[in-house]
C-alpha cells in the first residue's frame, strides 16, 4: 500500500449529528484550543454570503437553520481515511462582521461540556472528602460520568465560596497537580502519571515548522516546604519535598533541581499561599508544588504541519533538536489546531519535560 505524500487536510463539521458540507466549503479560519486545566474551545469564521437555495445571493448562517445557540458541533480533521475528532461541544456565541470591499463573515464560538461547570456558581461546603471525591460529586451534579484517579488528603471541611464549579475544580486540581478535562459524557480528574495520551515522534525540519526550546533554572528549587499548625495535635507542621519527587517520574537525564544544586547550590522555596491544617496535607501540597516546578524545567513551543493526533497529554519524541533537548517524554500541556485557506491545517503546541539530556 502506498502512502499519500501530499494531501489536503480539510475540516469536517457535524451539527446535531448531521454532516454539513457547506460549512467546510465556506470556512476561512478556525481554531480549536485546550490546556491542562480543561475547557476546550472552538472559534470558526465562515463566508456569510452565497446562493441560498436559489439564484440570488443572500446572507447565510443567520437564520438559525444550520447554526444556532445550543446546537452540538463536532469537528474532525486529518488526512483522508484517518480523520480524528478534535472538538465536541455546543455553540455559545455568534458574530457577524461587515467590512467594505470584503465578503461578510459569520464567526461561531463553541465550548465543550465544561461550559456547564463554568456557568454554575455557588457557595457550599464539602466535609470529609478528598479532592477526587469532590470531583466525582461535581461530575454527578452535571450529569457526567466521573473518571477520577488522583491521590491526595481527605479534608475535614472544604468551602467553595462564590466560585464556579469549573474554577473550584481547577483550584482543587492545582493543589495536587491533577488535570481536568471532558470527553463526551465523561469528566476526568486525574494526575498526570495516570493520563494516557497519544505518543508522537516529530522531526524538526520535516514535521515541525518552527520550534523554541528553553531550559530555565529561574523557577527551579532544590526543595519545597509547606508549614502550618495542627490545632488538634497542638504541634507545628513543617513538611518538605525534594528532588526525589521528580526522580520517581524520570528514567534518565539531569533534573532541574539537580542542575540547580550543581550550578548554584541549595535553593529552597516555602509555599505560603495555602495553610495546611495537618502534616498529610502539607506533605501532599509540597510534593505537588515540587512536581509543578520540576516538570517545567524544559519548555517547548512549536508549530507542526498539522498533527490531528496531538492532544493535551500526548507524549512527544522530538528529534534533530540538539543533544540537550533531543528525545522523548515531552508532555503536551496546550494544543491549538488551526485551519485557514492559506496554510491549511497547523498545530501549535506547548510541551514540557523535567530533564535535560547529557552533553556527552
Amino acid at each position: 500500500m502506498t502512502e499519500q505524500l501530499v494531501y489536503t487536510s480539510s475540516p469536517v463539521f457535524e451539527i446535531d449529528g448531521e454532516d454539513r458540507g457547506e460549512l467546510a466549503r465556506d470556512v476561512v479560519h478556525l481554531e480549536v484550543a485546550e490546556g491542562t486545566d480543561g475547557l476546550k474551545t472552538l472559534m470558526a469564521r465562515f463566508v456569510a454570503i452565497g446562493p441560498n437555495g436559489g439564484e440570488q445571493e443572500a446572507l447565510l448562517y443567520l437564520d438559525g437553520q444550520v447554526i444556532d445557540f445550543g446546537k452540538q458541533l463536532r469537528l474532525s480533521i486529518g488526512p483522508p481515511n484517518n480523520q480524528r475528532y478534535i472538538f465536541d461541544g455546543y455553540i455559545s456565541a455568534l458574530e457577524v462582521s461587515f467590512e467594505e470591499g470584503d465578503e461578510p463573515e459569520v464567526c461561531v464560538h463553541a465550548e465543550d461540556r465544561l461550559m456547564d461547570l463554568r456557568m454554575t456558581r455557588r457557595a457550599r461546603s464539602y466535609e470529609e472528602m478528598s479532592d477526587a471525591d469532590i470531583a466525582g460529586e461535581i461530575a454527578a451534579e452535571h450529569g457526567l460520568n466521573a473518571q477520577v484517579d488522583a491521590d491526595g488528603p481527605t479534608y475535614d471541611r472544604i468551602q467553595q465560596w462564590n466560585m464556579s464549579d469549573l474554577a473550584f475544580l481547577r483550584e482543587r486540581a492545582r493543589l495536587i497537580q491533577a488535570e481536568v478535562w471532558v470527553d463526551g459524557d465523561d469528566l476526568f480528574f486525574k494526575t498526570r502519571d495516570r493520563r494516557h495520551g497519544t505518543e508522537i515522534t516529530l522531526l524538526r525540519g520535516t514535521d515541525i515548522i518552527t520550534v523554541q526550546a528553553c531550559a530555565d533554572l529561574a523557577h527551579q528549587r532544590t526543595a519545597v516546604r509547606v508549614s502550618g499548625y495542627d490545632a488538634q495535635q497542638r504541634e507545628v507542621i513543617d513538611e518538605e519535598a525534594g528532588d526525589d519527587a521528580i526522580q520517581a517520574e524520570v528514567s534518565q537525564g539531569r533534573s532541574g533541581p539537580s542542575v540547580l544544586q550543581s550550578a548554584f547550590g541549595e535553593r529552597i522555596s516555602r509555599r505560603v499561599r495555602e495553610v495546611a491544617l495537618n502534616s498529610n496535607e502539607a506533605a501532599e501540597w509540597a510534593r505537588a508544588e515540587m512536581l509543578r516546578r520540576s516538570r517545567r524545567f524544559i519548555t517547548v513551543n512549536g508549530v507542526t504541519r498539522g498533527t490531528p493526533d496531538m492532544i493535551v497529554g500526548s507524549l512527544l519524541d522530538l528529534q534533530h533538536m540538539g543533544t540537550p533537548f533531543n528525545g522523548s517524554d515531552y508532555y503536551v500541556t496546550h494544543v491549538c489546531h488551526s485551519y485557514d485557506l492559506a496554510q491549511g491545517h497547523r498545530t501549535t503546541f506547548c510541551a514540557e519535560r523535567a530533564t535535560l539530556g547529557s552533553y556527552s
